[in-house]
């Protein structure tokens, strides 16, 4: 392993044990691994704002990583859980989150074709296998079944979000929006039947904005 992908893993290891995760060896070392992969595509495709292979390990990895324990909590309730990341990007949270639970169905979704392409490509690099990709929008998108959890990161409003996915809802889905400052006018311009079902503050390690996690619920079929 070279000095910079050293400097990542240390990094990363220092991260999750400040948010009390617990990942494998060969789980921290895939998530360098696709660090690596994004830095090379980004300098030629622009998938990402983030430059610097550091700041990709705070602000994309333990950032999505951050909806860890909840998802967890909820795949406890029920066995094969199937989690839909909306405009995934270039595979995130969805990655992330996908390499950290292996026995959970994950479909990452975006519109961008470049970026589908890139996270095909990242899915194939990192062997992982329980992971689909679908380049459409989300109004479109048809799901074989209702759906467990549905995430995004920076997608849209909740309001923008909740309806989008709505289709693909029922009252025992939860949709877990990740966005910074809390986001209060967004929370009071929600359809009337969809409400907050729990909202919290995060820390993630290495970054100094305020990262928050909203969770939805449908109030009626």
């Amino acid at each position: 392993m070279d000095l910079i992908k050293m400097d990542l893993a240390k990094r990363l290891q220092h991260g999750l044990v400040e948010m009390a995760l617990d990942l494998s060896e060969a789980q921290q070392a895939a998530m360098i691994e696709y660090v690596n992969l994004l830095d090379k595509w980004n300098q030629a495709f622009n998938l990402s704002a983030v430059r610097d292979p550091h700041d990709m390990v705070s602000r994309h990895l333990l950032d999505s990583l951050s909806l860890l324990p909840r998802i967890q909590a909820l795949c406890a309730e029920k066995p094969n859980m199937t989690v839909l990341d909306v405009g995934t990007g270039p595979g995130l949270p969805g990655i992330p989150l996908a390499l950290s639970l292996p026995g959970v169905n994950f479909t990452l979704l975006d519109s961008n074709g470049k970026k589908t392409r890139f996270v095909f490509q990242a899915l194939m690099a990192l062997g992982l296998k329980n992971v689909k990709v679908e380049n459409t929008r989300i109004e479109s998108y048809q799901s074989p079944g209702q759906l467990d959890i549905v995430v995004s990161r920076a997608f849209s409003s909740l309001a923008d979000f909740a309806l989008g996915c709505e289709h693909l809802c029922g009252p025992d889905t939860r949709l877990l929006a990740m966005k910074g400052q809390y986001p209060t006018d967004e929370i009071r311009d929600l359809p009337a039947h969809w409400q907050q079902a729990d909202a919290r503050a995060i820390d993630i390690p290495y970054c100094d904005a305020q990262r928050h996690i909203i969770e939805l619920q449908l109030t009626r079929p």
